[in-house]
Formats: C-alpha cells, structure tokens, sequence
C-alpha cells in the first residue's frame, strides 16, 4: 500500500483509510516501532483502561464482596505443602 505524506501543521504525517483503523482496532493511539529499516505501526490496546476508578466506586458502593469463598470447606490444602 502506497500512502502519500502530507503537511500537517509544522509536522508531517499520512492518513489510513477507515477500513485499516477498523480491520486492526486501532482507537486513539498506536505503538510506533522502527526495526531494521522497517517502521511499523501497533494499535495499542489498554482493555483494563479505567478499571482502578471502577473499582473505588464499587468498593464505596459496599459492591465489591466475594461471590464465592476463596478457599472452599472441603479443600485440602496439605496436598501443597
């Protein structure tokens, strides 16, 4: 794919298509890695992104208690030791 480069204020830069943007999920930001002549664009994904404030809110909210016990009644934990 040929891209043409174009002026963007002071910078210089090049657009991809819609199609691209949705076929690689790229949201607001990409990893740009340059390796052996090669440039190469990552979409960043960041799915946990908000989660720490989530969970305050929850934890206020008195929301955030086990649904199920984390060492259950008929485990034997020996067997690790």
């Amino acid at each position: 794919m040929e891209l043409s480069i174009i002026q963007i204020g002071n910078s210089m830069g090049f657009r991809l298509s819609k199609t691209l943007i949705d076929k690689y999920n790229i949201k607001d930001k990409v990893e740009l890695i340059l390796e052996k002549g090669y440039i190469i664009l990552k979409p960043i994904s960041n799915p946990r992104k908000g989660w720490d404030k989530v969970f305050k809110e929850m934890h206020k909210r008195g929301d955030d208690e086990l649904l199920l016990n984390d060492v259950f009644d008929d485990e034997n934990l020996e067997e690790w030791i």
